[in-house]
């Protein structure tokens, strides 16, 4: 296993989609250890590949129960099949520097994908477990939660990162 790093705004890969998974083997296995590593280690409760450099279809969410516990559950090739009842609530993205803002999402949604062995799942996900695998769908199709808030404060962000990365530099 290994902590990979986190690619931040405005990398071009975060705006990519991501290719279906097809072979279901030792080699996406690891990558889905390595990410579940990699987003505890940020710290974060998702993560999807294409935010480490992978163009595949795979997330990762956690799904503890308590603070010590480190358990998530993997998603190949997820889609949102439905969704119903809109919640607004604030979400950052380890994607995304230093900024946090509040974002509408279903409240209740019904999720298809596949498990690391490519065996198919079926759930339905609500509340915070419904808005984090939203979030992260969103990666796999090029899509930022900024992507979600209003042009004037995205164009605020925009602002606040460049003054950002102009005093890193």
């Amino acid at each position: 296993m290994a902590i990979r790093e986190i690619l931040t705004f405005p990398d071009p890969v975060l705006r990519k989609t991501a290719k279906e998974v097809t072979a279901f083997d030792d080699a996406l296995k690891k990558l889905s250890q390595d990410m579940g590593e990699t987003m505890y280690h940020a710290p974060g409760v998702g993560l999807a590949a294409n935010q480490i450099g992978v163009l595949l279809q795979i997330v990762v969410v956690d799904i503890s129960t308590s603070e010590e516990e480190k358990k998530f559950i993997s998603l190949v090739n997820p889609v949102i099949s439905e969704g119903e009842g809109c919640v607004t609530d604030e979400e950052g993205c380890l994607s995304v520097i230093d900024y946090t803002s509040t974002v509408e999402r279903f409240r209740k949604i019904k999720v298809t994908a596949r498990d690391l062995d490519g065996n198919p799942l079926e759930f339905e996900a609500e509340d915070r477990f419904a808005r984090i695998i939203q979030h992260e769908v969103d990666h796999l199709h090029g899509k930022l939660f900024i992507d979600r808030i209003s042009p004037l404060k995205r164009s605020l962000y925009k602002k606040k990162l460049k003054k950002i990365l102009q005093s890193a530099s």
